[in-house]
């Protein structure tokens, strides 16, 4: 890939990055990414009408997206080949009654989502983002709305205590996430409470912000879900411009790259021609918290998916068990890279390095779903485009994370290898990965698109 394109896919990617402030965004952007190559738009709640050779996506929650090309030479039974990844990221949410007044501040209260390194929320320039569902009154009939928010400017923000006030805050700070994470929003003296409309559990004057923002009356304003979200923009960086440096690279970076590289493979004509079977990206919402929702990978919505695809070519009902084991997930979760400041927590024969390629994860123990075939599939994959691929296990004295991977496999019965493009501060409010892996990540799973189906013939394992 030349230096050019190289460029072009990372500065594509600081884009989707600083387009995607909340789950609901990033599902925005990718359903603008998928029209605009023209792929179209089905809803759940409705009935299919699927043709071979064509391209489709559908939302759920509009934090979970999937989208799929169906080859031209595909038919019921046939299997999926798919890269799932997620939306989300660890974030502090704002409480259904966010108003906080103490000492004559405003402050807001969240709740933390996931498991994110609290401590580098302090001192950062904060604002909010997310869905607000909006009552509208026409011809005296009322109806509900959900429109996406987003305040660019800071508007918000965690303040640190003093060291004089703490002393020994420097031999171990121990974040109380219940009364040190409220954000100031204001003080009282410059807000004139006056003013303020009928009490909604927020702040008068972030309720009007919102409204402001999406040109309606903060009375129509039914609810809402929003985050605090930090408003440094994503960049590249380092002294030679290698690095990128952003919040929510785990996982908008997999989300990214597997959703390129989706668009990539099915946008010209010949792209699908001989393709026998399904291309398909699922991002799920909620994998930081377990994945146990409507929309997380827990839920029916991969299985529901396959079942209805399949089911638009044939009435058969023992094609989906039959495509199913036909089928390939790549689960693509950010992977942790060895630490120069922290070498004795990797396991001293794998150490994934930022430039080294997509990290293939192992646990014995079935915290990540890659075996043997699954992996063989992906390095070869590898050695065909001369991609560079690393191993990663846990060390035995440390606990191990978990992905998309273990669920979707045990949950619908589909092959799955675990990989991840390596980076560190991995939940921080602003972590890095390396330029190089973005470019390697898109590749190899383009590629995997491309030609999976000629590869999974030439592999005997249950015949």
């Amino acid at each position: 890939m030349a230096d050019t394109e190289v460029s072009y896919v990372v500065s594509d990617f600081i884009g989707f990055l600083n387009a995607s402030p909340t789950a609901f965004h990033a599902v925005d952007e990718a359903k603008k990414r998928l029209q605009k190559v023209g792929y179209e738009q089905v809803i759940e709640r409705e009935d299919w009408k699927l043709e071979a050779g064509k391209r489709y996506f559908f939302t759920r929650n509009h934090s979970t997206i999937v989208a799929f090309a169906i080859g031209k030479k595909y038919v019921a039974g046939n299997g999926f080949h798919v890269v799932g990844a997620h939306t989300d990221s660890p974030c502090l949410k704002l409480k259904p009654v966010s108003k906080v007044k103490k000492a004559d501040y405003l402050e807001v209260g969240v709740q933390t989502y996931g498991g994110g390194l609290w401590h580098t929320w302090f001192d950062r320039d904060l604002t909010v983002a997310g869905r607000v569902m909006i009552r509208e009154v026409k011809d005296g009939s009322v109806s509900y709305s959900h429109r996406l928010v987003r305040i660019e400017e800071p508007i918000m923000r965690v303040p640190t205590l003093a060291i004089h006030l703490d002393r020994g805050v420097n031999d171990g700070f121990k974040v109380n996430t219940q009364s040190h994470l409220l954000p100031v929003l204001a003080t009282s003296v410059k807000v004139e409470l006056n003013k303020e409309f009928a009490e909604n559990g927020h702040h008068a004057i972030l309720t009007q912000m919102i409204a402001n923002k999406l040109g309606c009356q903060p009375d129509q304003i039914c609810d809402f879900e929003l985050q605090a979200c930090d408003t440094q923009p994503s960049m590249v960086a380092g002294a030679a411009k290698e690095f990128i440096f952003s919040g929510r690279l785990d996982n908008l970076c997999m989300s990214f790259c597997s959703l390129k590289a989706l668009i990539d493979a099915t946008s010209s004509e010949s792209d699908l021609e001989n393709e026998s079977g399904v291309r398909m990206v699922a991002l799920f919402d909620h994998e930081e918290v377990g994945s146990n929702s409507a929309q997380g990978a827990g839920s029916p919505a991969m299985l529901d998916a396959l079942s209805r695809i399949t089911n638009s070519f044939t009435s058969d009902s023992k094609m989906l068990t039959k495509a199913i084991q036909r089928s390939f997930l790549v689960s693509a979760d950010m992977a942790h890279a060895l630490h120069p400041n922290y070498m004795d927590k990797h396991e001293e024969n794998h150490q994934p390095k930022l430039h080294g390629g997509l990290v293939i994860k192992h646990n014995a123990n079935q915290r990540y779903a890659t075996n043997a075939v699954t992996s063989l599939i992906f390095r070869e994959i590898a050695m065909k485009h001369n991609l560079p691929i690393q191993d990663f296990v846990v060390r035995n004295d440390m606990p191990c994370g978990s992905t998309i991977g273990p669920i979707l496999a045990s949950g619908v019965g589909i092959r799955t290898i675990d990989v991840g493009a390596p980076q560190l501060s991995m939940h921080s409010i602003r972590e890095m990965c390396a330029v190089d892996d973005v470019k390697h990540s898109y590749e190899h799973f383009k590629a995997f698109f491309q030609e999976f189906s000629q590869l999974d013939a030439k592999i005997t394992v249950d015949t």
